[in-house]
């Protein structure tokens, strides 16, 4: 047991470092984001479909998270029925319990626990989930908030996260047989590795600011029940049917166990669809995940 929490403590530490350095410091997590989602994980994510032979098995994962969506939608929309919610807490458990942190959390601990292949296959789910958070969980904080977005809009807003266009050069560079040069190709890894650490730190930096306000303890409940139960159990279950390699299933069951993501929080705070339910949803998560992941890295075998 002692093991595998030390495959989680590093990423907890590398949390707790962004932590303390934003209550000391009270940096631009603004800029800092920047620098990571529109330089680094643009190139890591290049190098990712550059370096990777384009396989049918992407396509899997892509169908099974939108069925894994769907599911965790059915359970937590009968879940806010039961509890009469309104459709603002509704949305707002959603976004909790639909999107998993598969960036700044899941992938540095698929990379400690398994390896730089199922690295790799992380970095491939992270950009799906990209595509998922980008469209439904929009359109849930739109009806949360009441908004109306069209399907024009929806689709739009795909085109603005920069790591779909380091996929796309990568999948057509690869396709196209086009090599790049060694030299050139070690600065795109070297600046994407920095990448994953520099998400961690930002993790912690937005941890820091979170702030606890009055909602309803069982949103909470239900964000936490859904998120980091019954999310990896219907992963474990999915994968079952899934024409895969061993690996890639382990990173999906892993990356679905993850806690609340942290793009979720930005999505409450821009539709403003309970924020404060949403952030503190995340904060609590990830504390939880600190005894839950080594667990599910023991039912898995790892």
């Amino acid at each position: 047991m002692m093991q595998l929490v030390m495959i989680v403590l590093p990423v907890f530490l590398i949390f707790a470092t962004g932590y303390i350095a934003q209550k000391l410091l009270h940096m631009d997590i603004k800029s800092i984001s920047a620098l990571s989602l529109y330089i680094l994980l643009p190139l890591l994510t290049f190098d990712t479909f550059y370096s990777n032979a384009i396989t049918v098995d992407y396509l899997y994962l892509f169908i099974f998270s939108l069925v894994i969506t769907a599911i965790l939608a059915g359970v937590t929309v009968a879940i806010g029925f039961f509890m009469k919610s309104d459709k603002e807490d509704i949305s707002a458990m959603l976004l909790g319990t639909l999107f998993p942190n598969s960036g700044n959390y899941g992938s540095p601990v698929v990379l400690f626990a398994i390896g730089a292949t199922a690295f790799d296959y992380a970095i491939v789910l992270m950009v799906l989930h990209g595509f998922i958070i980008s469209t439904v969980g929009i359109f849930i904080a739109s009806f949360g908030n009441g908004a109306t977005i069209s399907a024009k809009e929806a689709l739009a807003s795909i085109f603005r996260i920069p790591v779909i266009y380091g996929a796309l050069a990568g999948v057509l560079l690869q396709l196209g047989n086009i090599t790049i040069d060694d030299k050139l190709m070690e600065i795109i890894q070297m600046t994407g590795n920095a990448a994953i650490p520099v998400v961690m730190l930002i993790l912690g930096m937005q941890l820091a600011q979170i702030t606890k306000e009055k909602f309803e303890v069982k949103d909470i409940t239900t964000v936490v029940v859904v998120r980091m139960l019954i999310s990896p159990i219907v992963a474990s279950i999915l994968v079952l049917f899934m024409p895969v390699d061993e690996t890639m299933k382990l990173v999906f069951i892993i990356l679905n166990a993850m806690p609340v993501a942290a793009n979720s929080t930005m999505l409450a705070v821009q539709f403003n669809v309970k924020p404060n339910l949403v952030s503190f949803s995340t904060l609590v998560t990830t504390l939880i995940s600190l005894i839950t992941i080594p667990i599910c890295l023991i039912l898995l075998g790892i």
